[in-house]
């Protein structure tokens, strides 16, 4: 007698266990394969009574992977090999023919046109399939896939669609998917010719979904039912009308801010250089177009010379902006605008003919057209929040604005040249007799408002188009905000403009754009008319004679 080794024998039982398991996987495999088979080739037999039948089959198994062979029934091009019964997807390459098996997408061969027959469908056919479809990606293995699906099924209603997604929501594991496929059931039942009791529920959960489809849907309900199915149906589009009306000022609000942290951008600039030169600069929107030719500029550079930095364009395009703008504001006041301190009308009317030169001198360089300025990625797209829908470029705007505001006030709060401007804003005379060099002030000062317009027009080439003429776009609505705000102060500029901003963004929906901009108009008119300085005057500037 031979004794075994414990150790070999256990070897021996591990490897005849995954033979056993190894078979009964493959014959599951091959059976499930079996099974599928003679549906798919159902597909060819019989009547269209019979495929619609087929179809219904083919959607019970639950299998993804029948949905190619649905779908290319639908396209037109599953056939019937006439020699052997079977179905295939044809695929057509020129004059050349290909069988691919319909499971598992292998070619097989070509066949010639006369050894196929095309499988016809008709409308009622092109219906089942679309429900079978529909079933299929609900019991997708992907979330995004079932989640689009259940949508799917929501926005049509479909009550046929019923039961298949009633077994989607048996199996459904994710919480946010089940809920939309509970939303979606019930969108289905109240169009299906379920009883009352079934449809208050389902009212209930469409309430609670609480969007602009589900108040349609409520509305068009309560427009064709009678009763208590009614009552429910009106006073749940009632609650979600209320709901989105808090909403849709929410949107106002944010469009506002939105709004406004553009004007105080393209405002915050022209807020230094006219409270502390008292200088009527029409051409500081031009100032805010270098900026964004600047943009586009380094964006072109990077396009063709260095695409991996795109993402990293306007990171690039800000400093480089502000020194352009900022060097061609202090050339402006260093050449023209000295000469013309105390007089008002002819700095205006200096500024607004450099304004039209700066302008031609664009057209010639870039032409008269449009400049494309792209968005980095982490600028692209939006999210919802809420029934509040938040573009990136705008957020990432605001937080910017904020940001070189914040960034402002410290400058002028805890540098040399803050301190000096500050003085100089306060009372030119005092600040001159105190040893501060008032012309040197002046021209720093009209380069860095000049500077900030230009980093302004890197954030408005985000979302608006680059042109000669983009300047002009916000220079008249700029004035507006220093004047409202207060001349010369910059947390004055920053109420004004957001202020400004809602304001605008509430009136649009009721008066129009252009009738709104006269209503705000009117409204900063009347209000100077009480407060000549604006909703936060500087103190100081009246003692200069």
């Amino acid at each position: 007698m031979y004794s075994i080794d414990p150790t070999l024998r256990a070897l021996r039982v591990y490897i005849a266990t995954l033979a056993v398991l190894f078979a009964v996987l493959v014959h599951s495999a091959g059976a499930g394969a079996a099974e599928i088979a003679p549906l798919i080739n159902a597909l060819a037999q019989g009547n269209f009574d019979d495929r619609e039948k087929a179809i219904e089959n083919l959607a019970a198994t639950g299998d993804a992977g029948v949905a190619p062979v649905l779908e290319a029934l639908d396209g037109g091009n599953l056939y019937l090999r006439k020699t052997d019964g079977s179905v295939w997807i044809v695929r057509k390459e020129g004059d050349s023919l290909t069988l691919v098996d319909p499971r598992s997408g292998a070619a097989a061969g070509a066949a010639g046109a006369d050894e196929i027959e095309k499988i016809k469908v008709n409308n009622r056919l092109r219906r089942a399939i679309d429900a079978a479809l529909g079933s299929l990606t609900l019991l997708s293995g992907d979330v995004a896939t079932r989640l689009n699906a259940a949508q799917a099924v929501f926005k049509s209603r479909d009550p046929t669609k019923i039961a298949a997604i009633e077994k989607a929501i048996a199996a459904e594991p994710d919480a946010g998917v089940k809920i939309a496929m509970e939303q979606a059931r019930a969108a289905a039942l109240l169009t299906s010719d379920a009883s009352d009791d079934i449809k208050l529920a389902s009212i209930t959960i469409i309430t609670a979904r609480g969007d602009r489809e589900a108040l349609e849907l409520l509305q068009s309900l309560a427009d064709r039912s009678t009763g208590p199915v009614q009552t429910a149906a009106l006073a749940g589009a009632h609650s979600i009308a209320s709901e989105l009306a808090a909403w849709d000022a929410a949107q106002n609000v944010w469009y506002g801010l939105s709004l406004g942290s553009v004007l105080l951008l393209a405002a915050i600039g022209l807020a230094i250089t006219f409270g502390v030169m008292g200088v009527i600069n029409m051409a500081h929107g031009e100032m805010v177009m270098i900026g964004a030719y600047t943009t586009f500029v380094v964006q072109e550079t990077i396009r063709t010379s260095y695409p991996g930095l795109f993402d990293y364009s306007l990171l690039i395009a800000v400093p480089l902006a502000f020194i352009v703008a900022g060097a061609i504001g202090v050339l402006i006041e260093r050449t023209i605008i000295r000469f013309l301190y105390g007089r008002p009308l002819e700095t205006l009317l200096a500024t607004w003919g450099l304004s039209l030169v700066l302008q031609q001198a664009v057209r010639t360089m870039f032409g008269p057209t449009n400049r494309e300025v792209g968005n980095p990625s982490w600028m692209s797209g939006a999210f919802e929040l809420g029934q509040i829908t938040i573009t990136y470029n705008r957020l990432w705007i605001l937080c910017f604005t904020l940001a070189v505001f914040a960034i402002l006030l410290a400058m002028l709060r805890y540098t040399a040249l803050g301190l000096e401007m500050r003085a100089v804003t306060q009372n030119r005379r005092m600040a001159a007799s105190m040893g501060i060099a008032t012309s040197r002030v002046d021209a720093l000062t009209f380069g860095l408002g000049s500077g900030i317009a230009g980093i302004a027009g890197v954030a408005l080439s985000q979302i608006d188009n680059v042109s000669p003429n983009l300047g002009q776009s916000y220079i008249i609505d700029s004035f507006m905000v220093v004047v409202f705000g207060g001349v010369g102060n910059l947390w004055g500029t920053l109420v004004g403009a957001f202020t400004l901003g809602i304001a605008n963004k509430f009136l649009e929906p009721v008066a129009g754009a252009v009738l709104g901009k006269i209503a705000i108009l009117v409204l900063i008119i009347l209000f100077i008319q009480k407060r000549p300085r604006g909703l936060f005057a500087l103190k100081g500037r009246a003692v200069e004679a």
